[in-house]
C-alpha cells in the first residue's frame, strides 16, 4: 500500500498556484508575489519558459535577423554581399533556444521565490490543484489560481493521418524541404515562408482568402507579398486544401520530414510537395484541466465568467494571442492578486491600452491601436495620413530600395492618435514611439513638438502629422 504519511508530506499550501510555466505563467508569478512575503508555485509539463521561448518568438527571430542583414548587405552601395550560412543559422538559432534546455529559466524562476514543479496539472477543487508527477500531489492556494496554459495549433481535418509540420516544427527545422506547401496568409504563415525560403527550400503559400495579413492597413499585405516574390516564394490566393495524403507518415521528429512525398488535392489544382507546415491558427489549451470539477467549461475562460480565485491569462484567456501583451496582462493580474492579499492599495491601471505587433517579414510590418477600417467599424470619425516609408532621409539612407509606407490613424474629435501602421526596413523600431502616443492620448498638436533627429526614419512622424489637415495640427479654441 502507499505511504499516505509522504504523499500528505508532499501536500503543499501556497499563495498562489500557477499553471503553466511559459513567459506569461512566469510574469504572473513573479508579479504576485514580488516584495512580499506571499509565496507561489509553476507547475509545467515541458520546458519551463513555453511556447515563445523554445518553439515561437526567439526561435523565429533568431531564423529571420540572418536574412534581414544579408538583405541589408546587398542593397547597400559600398558593402560586399553577405552569404548565408544556413548551418550557421540553424546553430543561432539552437543557442538562442538554449538547445532545449531550460535549467537557466528554473534557476531565475527559483532566484525570484518561485518554486517550479514538473507535471501535468488539473483542478480538483475550489483553489486545490492537483499535480500528476511522482509525488501525485495536491496543491491549495490561499489566494489564486492562474491558467497560464497558452495555446496549441488547430490542424485542419483535411491534414488528419498526413504528420504535417505545425510552427514548431517549422522554428524547430532540421531538415529543410525541398519542396514546401505552407497553408495560411496570415503571421506564422508569411515570417516562415520568409525564413524557410531563405534556408533554401522552395515555398508555395496557399492562402484561402485574397490577401495577405488581412487585419492590417492593406498597403502591409501587397509590400509583404512583393517581398516574398523577390525570394522566389509562390502565393496561390483563393486556394482551400480539399484532401492531403503522405506516402509512410511518420513521426521523425521535431523538424525533420515526417515520412514520405505530400500529395495535395486544392481548388487550384494538384500538387506533390516533401513537406506540408499548416499555419492555420491556434486555439487556447484548456484540455485536461478539471473545469468541470468547478463546474466551469472553456466557454467560462473565454467569457471571463469565473470564480473571484481562478483566472485565465494569455492566450488560456482567448486574449490577443501575442506574447508580449500576454506578458503586460500577466504582470497587470500578478500586482492586482498582489496588491488584494496584501491589503495594499490597487495598482494604477490604464483602461484599454493598445495592442502593439510587428511582424518580421521583408519588409517589417509594425501596427499598434486600430486600422481605420477597424476604427470606422467602431464608429469613430478618423483622419488619416499616410507616406512612403522612404520619404525622409534616414530611412533612404538605410537601403537603395526603400519598399513600405507609413500611416496614422486619427480620432477627428479628440485630435488624438488611435492606430499607426509602418511597413518598411527596421520597421520595428518606430512603433514604441506610436504606443506612446496612443497610451498617453498624446493629442496632434503637442504632438509635433516631439522633435524627430536628423537624419533617423523617426522623421517619418514629422511628414505625417504635416499630412493631417490643418484644422486637426492646431490646438482647440
Amino acid at each position: 500500500m502507499p505511504d499516505t504519511q509522504q504523499a500528505d508530506r508532499q501536500d503543499l499550501t501556497v499563495d498562489v498556484v500557477v499553471i503553466g510555466g511559459g513567459a506569461v505563467g512566469e510574469n504572473a508569478a513573479q508579479y504576485a508575489i514580488e516584495g512580499s512575503d506571499l509565496t507561489a508555485v509553476i507547475v509545467e509539463g515541458h520546458l519551463l519558459g513555453g511556447e515563445c521561448s523554445y518553439y515561437a518568438c526567439m526561435p523565429s527571430k533568431a531564423l529571420l535577423r540572418p536574412l534581414d542583414v544579408a538583405g541589408t548587405s546587398a542593397d547597400v552601395d559600398g558593402v560586399s554581399p553577405a552569404r548565408l550560412d544556413h548551418g550557421g543559422m540553424l546553430q543561432r538559432r539552437d543557442a538562442f533556444v538554449s538547445h532545449y534546455d531550460d535549467s537557466s529559466q528554473v534557476e531565475w524562476a527559483e532566484s525570484t521565490g518561485i518554486q517550479v514543479l514538473r507535471g501535468h496539472a488539473h483542478l480538483t477543487g475550489e483553489r486545490t490543484v492537483r499535480v500528476d508527477d511522482a509525488a501525485s500531489r495536491t496543491i491549495t492556494a490561499r489566494h489564486a489560481v492562474i491558467l497560464a496554459t497558452g495555446s496549441e495549433p488547430t490542424v485542419p481535418a483535411e491534414f488528419e493521418g498526413a504528420h504535417v509540420w505545425t510552427s514548431a516544427d517549422a522554428t524547430g527545422v532540421v531538415e529543410v524541404p525541398e519542396r514546401l506547401v505552407i497553408v495560411g496568409g496570415g503571421v506564422v504563415a508569411c515570417e516562415a515562408a520568409t525564413w524557410l525560403a531563405g534556408l533554401g527550400a522552395h515555398v508555395t503559400l496557399l492562402v484561402r482568402g485574397s490577401a495577405l495579413l488581412t487585419g492590417n492597413e492593406p498597403f502591409a499585405g501587397h509590400s509583404v507579398l512583393d517581398g516574398m516574390k523577390t525570394h522566389g516564394v509562390d502565393v496561390m490566393f483563393n486556394t482551400s486544401v480539399t484532401a492531403c495524403r503522405r506516402d509512410n507518415p511518420e513521426h521523425t521528429g521535431l523538424g525533420k520530414i515526417h515520412g514520405g512525398a505530400v500529395h495535395l488535392e486544392t481548388t487550384s489544382g494538384e500538387l506533390d510537395v516533401d513537406e506540408v507546415l499548416a499555419a492555420t491558427g491556434r486555439a487556447p489549451r484548456l484540455d485536461d484541466l478539471g473545469l468541470d470539477a468547478v463546474g466551469l467549461t472553456p466557454e467560462n475562460i473565454i467569457d471571463r465568467d469565473l470564480p473571484s480565485w481562478l483566472h485565465a491569462v494569455g492566450d488560456a484567456s482567448g486574449d490577443v494571442p501575442l506574447t508580449h501583451w500576454g506578458k503586460y496582462r500577466a504582470r497587470v493580474l500578478g500586482a492586482r492578486i498582489r496588491a488584494v492579499a496584501t491589503g495594499d492599495p490597487e495598482p494604477f491601471e490604464v483602461q484599454s491600452p493598445p495592442v502593439p505587433q510587428v511582424i518580421f517579414t521583408e519588409p517589417q510590418v509594425a501596427q499598434v491601436g486600430l486600422t481605420q477600417v477597424a476604427a470606422d467599424e467602431q464608429g469613430i470619425d478618423v483622419v488619416t495620413a499616410q507616406v512612403a516609408y522612404n520619404a525622409v532621409a534616414g530611412s533612404a539612407l538605410l537601403r537603395n530600395d526603400v519598399p513600405g509606407q507609413a500611416k496614422i490613424v486619427v480620432d477627428r474629435e479628440s485630435r488624438c492618435l488611435v492606430g499607426a501602421t509602418f511597413v518598411g526596413p527596421e520597421a520595428g523600431e518606430q512603433l514604441h514611439a506610436a504606443t506612446v502616443a496612443i497610451t498617453g492620448r498624446i493629442p496632434v498638436p503637442v504632438l509635433r513638438h516631439a522633435v524627430p533627429s536628423y537624419p533617423t526614419v523617426s522623421e517619418l512622424w514629422l511628414r505625417l502629422l504635416e499630412s493631417l489637415p490643418e484644422e486637426m495640427r492646431r490646438p482647440r479654441d
